[in-house]
């Protein structure tokens, strides 16, 4: 996996269309040659041309004339399409290194989380190697997938044209990141929401039917009751002592407000308050989210007896008798089952807003 920026000496026109099969590196020094290039910003856009059953490569193409347009004079465009999961997490790892200003993550939530954890290597920031320590590379979004519930917390709309907007105003601001260490001890980022249990089952089962757009979270549902019982599960927040949560469902564990395709289960959480938003269901059954789904769409749930919130600094889950079948996962990425361990890096990316 290689790229190189894109020079206006170098190109006729402001954007240059990258490929997995390249074999070139990126370099950064290619700019030194043109002074007008030299001048503008360089910004990595990656898309995922499967999302949404295919329309985000779809829109993309419609969307790049007007994105040359709007941003051609202002920055250098290094477009990217990845090819295989996790390789835009790749990518943006390279382009860190190698100086981009900022990082575009075209597409929906399975996207913008592949670039987060590109934002880190081994547990820690990745920076770029010939700037100085007080260099930072800005994330982006462009909204272009199923979900896009990242968004909804900064009641953005699924419009492109206004991402777009967006990123040429430069407008910033510090954002949050959750950091989750799974049953593997390896970490993983994550921007959203992480949950486990049912929700996360779903979650998983919802992948499967991707192909069915928003109507996949529902087929994944119906798909995680079958079997599932509630479970008691042991807590500690903050390094304090453990608390038994008896017949839990679910936990959600929010830096964003939504997800599930426009859930509002954390809604207290703010992406800037450096604190997650634990909600935790107790003993919900199937008829419960029938009936109190429009609670859960509107983010009032948090009014139930038996709905708990807590707002931490890091929280560990583990089962009270283990049976290593509670799913964990996190921006819809399953990361295989408990215990997990969550915690929060407070302004930890600079974010287009």
């Amino acid at each position: 996996m290689a790229f190189r920026f894109a020079t206006a000496a170098a190109m006729p026109k402001p954007c240059l269309s990258i490929r997995a099969n390249q074999s070139s590196s990126l370099d950064v020094s290619d700019l030194a040659d043109d002074h007008v290039s030299r001048s503008k910003k360089n910004f990595v856009f990656i898309i995922n041309p499967k999302g949404a059953n295919g329309r985000t490569g779809k829109e993309w193409k419609k969307l790049l004339p007007h994105l040359r347009t709007r941003l051609g004079g202002h920055c250098n465009i290094c477009e990217y399409i990845t090819s295989a999961p996790s390789h835009g997490v790749d990518i943006t790892r390279e382009a860190i290194r190698e100086g981009a200003d900022a990082v575009i993550a075209v597409g929906g939530d399975g996207t913008l989380h592949e670039v987060i954890n590109g934002f880190f290597c081994v547990g820690k920031p990745v920076t770029a190697l010939e700037r100085g320590p007080g260099y930072s590379t800005t994330l982006g979004l462009i909204p272009l997938g199923t979900g896009s519930d990242f968004a909804r917390t900064f009641r953005w709309r699924n419009d492109p044209h206004e991402a777009i907007e967006r990123i040429k105003r430069g407008f910033k601001s510090k954002i949050d990141v959750g950091i989750i260490t799974a049953h593997t001890g390896e970490q993983h980022f994550f921007i959203n929401v992480a949950d486990i249990h049912l929700s996360a089952k779903a979650g998983y089962y919802a992948s499967k039917y991707k192909g069915f757009g928003n109507l996949c979270y529902v087929f994944g549902a119906l798909r995680a009751f079958i079997g599932h019982e509630n479970r008691n599960l042991k807590v500690k927040i903050n390094g304090g002592d453990w608390e038994v949560f008896h017949k839990v469902t679910a936990i959600c564990i929010g830096n964003g407000k939504y997800f599930g395709g426009g859930m509002k289960i954390t809604p207290t959480a703010d992406p800037s308050n450096g604190k997650l938003e634990v909600v935790i269901l107790q003993d919900f059954k199937w008829y419960d989210f029938v009936l109190k789904l429009h609670k859960l769409y509107s983010g009032s749930h948090l009014s139930e007896k038996n709905v708990c919130l807590r707002s931490v600094k890091s929280i560990e889950v583990v089962e009270e008798m283990s049976k290593g079948d509670i799913y964990v996962q996190s921006d819809g990425e399953h990361l295989g089952f408990l215990p997990a361990h969550c915690s929060i890096l407070p302004a930890a990316i600079n974010f287009f807003c």
